[in-house]
């Protein structure tokens, strides 16, 4: 099964980056196969975050859980040939604010901190990686910032289609809700409209 695992790893390693076969050889041996079950973690709120994942089959959601009020916030959602990690975590290799856990039974391959700065440090290809990688978490920590100040509620769960077309069939209902910032009776009548 790992076989298969690294194809998936070697042809998303290829399209992200442009990684050549023998970059993609020499990170081999450092990606590794884990199995999440439903409901368990990627990583804890409070813990660092250690490891970058890609998902192979399954989905994550980033939330913050507030200690106050005991609810909680669903910030992103990553599934299949997506990075799931906490950036800001991994790369300060400070407590990461949030949880990651699966909400489905899922696969990923997994890099440490550790094993990926040294593929930085030995080949301009994987540093290029990592600015890419860089890149992509900005990309998605400010859109998801100009989403909350730029677009109603119906835009926004557009956008969430858009970019996960067969998420919103997978999850339940108050887990879109909580990432729209909205209440489950306001997401019914969007849907609603939308079916119109």
């Amino acid at each position: 099964m790992m076989s298969d695992k690294n194809e998936i790893l070697a042809s998303h390693l290829r399209n992200f980056a442009s990684l050549t076969d023998k970059d993609i050889a020499e990170g081999q041996p450092f990606w590794k196969p884990r199995t999440i079950k439903k409901g368990d973690f990627f990583n804890m709120q409070s813990m660092v975050c250690n490891d970058l994942g890609l998902i192979v089959k399954g989905i994550f959601r980033i939330y913050y859980h507030d200690p106050k009020t005991q609810t909680d916030k669903n910030l992103f959602f990553f599934s299949e040939n997506q990075f799931v990690v906490s950036f800001r975590s991994f790369i300060s290799q400070k407590a990461c604010w949030y949880y990651i856990e699966a909400l489905e039974d899922s696969e990923i391959v997994f890099i440490s901190y550790k094993d990926l700065n040294r593929l930085y440090e030995a080949s301009p290809n994987w540093a290029k990686f990592g600015r890419l990688l860089a890149e992509l978490f900005f990309s998605y920590a400010q859109t998801r910032t100009e989403e909350f100040v730029l677009f109603s509620h119906e835009e926004r769960y557009l956008r969430l289609l858009e970019a996960h077309p067969n998420l919103v069939e997978r999850i339940p209902a108050y887990h879109i809700s909580s990432f729209l910032g909205i209440t489950n009776p306001s997401l019914s009548r969007i849907r609603k409209r939308l079916r119109k």
